[in-house]
C-alpha cells in the first residue's frame, strides 16, 4: 500500500475517508427486514400473512404473450375446488381438493352434471390426474400416495408413492409427469414408478416455480402457475417456457376468495378444444387461444 509523505496529502484524503466511513455505517445500521410469520391459505397452503403466496412467474421479455378469446362456457360445480381437469371420451373428469372434501368425478360437460363420482378419505387432499391406458392416475398432495382406478368403473386398482407433494399430473403416453409446486417436473414410469427424468422449467435463465395443473397438448407441456392468471407452454426438450397464455380476462368474469384461483386444463384432441377453469368457478370456458 502506498505511503504519504507528507501531512498535507494526508488532509487531503481525509474528507473522502470520512465520507466513505458514514456511508459504511449507515448501511451497517439499517434496521433488518421485518420476517411476516407464515400462515396457511385457505387450501393449506404456506404463505405470508397478509400477502398472496409468492409467485415466480418471470416478466415475458422476449416470450410471447398470447390472448385467448371464450367460444363457449358451461356449467362447474361452484364447490368443486379443482386440482386436475382432463378430458375423455366426451365426458370431463376432475380431481377436487381439501379435506373432507376431495372427489374423483366424471362430469357431462353441457350440463356440468356429475354422473359418477368415488370420495376420497376424509384426510386426504385430492389434487392433479391424468388418463393413461385405462386407467386414472390421481394425487394427492401431502400423503405422498397416489391413486389408480379403472377408467370405466372408478374401482381402486392400486396406490403409487412419490417422494415428493403432489400438484399436477399428465402424461407423454409413455411416462406419468408430475408437477411438485417447484420448477421442477419428474417424468414417472407408469409401471414401476421409479422416477426416470427430472425437468427443471425456466423462462430464460430463471425457475418457473410453483407448477401446477398440466395437460400434454400437441408436443408440449401446459401448466397453470400457481396465484397466477397464465399458463405456461414449455418445451418438454429443454424445460424453457415458450409461450405465456394470458388468462387475466377471463378470470374476471369469476366472483371468488383469494384461493379460487385458475386451475384446471383440459384438451379434447379429436375436436380441437381446449377447456379451462378455476376452484370453486361457477363455469367451465371453452377457449381459442390467439
Amino acid at each position: 500500500m502506498a505511503r504519504f509523505t507528507t501531512k498535507r496529502a494526508a488532509i487531503a484524503l481525509f474528507p473522502f475517508v470520512a465520507a466513505i466511513l458514514v456511508v459504511v455505517s449507515a448501511a451497517t445500521q439499517q434496521p433488518a427486514a421485518s420476517q411476516q410469520p407464515a400462515t396457511q391459505s385457505s387450501d393449506g397452503r404456506l404463505q405470508l400473512k397478509g400477502k398472496p403466496a409468492s409467485v415466480t412467474v418471470p416478466q415475458p421479455g422476449a416470450i410471447p404473450v398470447l390472448s385467448a378469446t371464450v367460444v363457449k362456457s358451461y356449467p362447474h360445480d361452484p364447490h368443486a375446488f379443482t386440482q386436475g381437469l382432463e378430458y375423455f371420451d366426451g365426458y370431463l373428469y376432475e380431481s377436487t381438493g381439501r379435506q373432507k372434501q376431495s372427489t374423483l368425478r366424471k362430469v357431462a360437460i353441457e350440463t356440468g352434471k356429475v354422473v359418477q363420482s368415488v370420495r376420497l378419505p376424509d384426510t386426504t387432499f385430492g389434487e392433479g390426474l391424468t388418463i393413461f391406458h385405462g386407467k386414472i392416475y390421481q394425487l394427492t398432495w401431502l400423503d405422498k400416495t397416489g391413486f389408480i382406478y379403472d377408467l370405466r368403473t372408478f374401482r381402486k386398482l392400486g396406490t403409487f408413492s412419490y417422494n415428493t407433494e403432489g400438484w399436477g399430473l399428465t402424461h407423454d403416453d409413455a411416462s406419468l409427469i408430475l408437477s411438485d409446486g417447484t420448477n421442477r417436473l419428474q417424468y414417472i414410469d407408469p409401471d414401476s414408478f421409479q422416477v426416470t427424468k427430472t425437468l427443471g422449467v425456466f423462462a430464460g435463465p430463471e425457475a418457473v416455480t410453483n407448477l401446477n395443473e398440466l395437460e400434454f397438448i400437441r408436443g408440449e407441456i401446459w401448466a397453470n402457475i400457481w396465484h397466477s392468471d397464465r399458463i405456461a407452454r414449455i418445451d418438454p426438450k429443454s424445460g424453457q417456457v415458450t409461450a405465456w397464455i394470458d388468462l387475466a380476462a377471463i378470470a374476471k368474469r369469476e366472483t371468488h376468495e383469494q384461493e379460487d384461483v385458475l386451475n384446471g386444463i383440459a384438451w379434447d384432441p379429436g375436436r380441437q378444444r381446449l377447456f379451462v377453469t378455476g376452484k370453486d368457478w361457477s363455469k367451465i370456458f371453452e377457449i381459442v387461444v390467439k
